[in-house]
């Protein structure tokens, strides 16, 4: 017979949403770095590809 489940506590539910946003902020945090990276050209081990222009590759 279906038993229901029992309430999760509210603490158990902020930390598990704390943990969730700290997630979010880590990851914001790589992608700034990477982008500051990509831009000053001191990438290293990150693969991006190169726009060059039209006239040289017909020559």
């Amino acid at each position: 017979m279906a038993v229901p489940k029992k309430k999760t506590s509210k603490g158990k539910r902020n930390q598990r949403h704390a943990t969730w946003k700290a997630k979010a902020a880590v990851a914001a945090q790589k992608a700034m770095s990477i982008g500051k990276a990509v831009l000053s050209g001191r990438a290293q081990g990150f693969v991006y590809p190169v726009a060059e222009d039209a006239d040289s590759e017909e020559s």
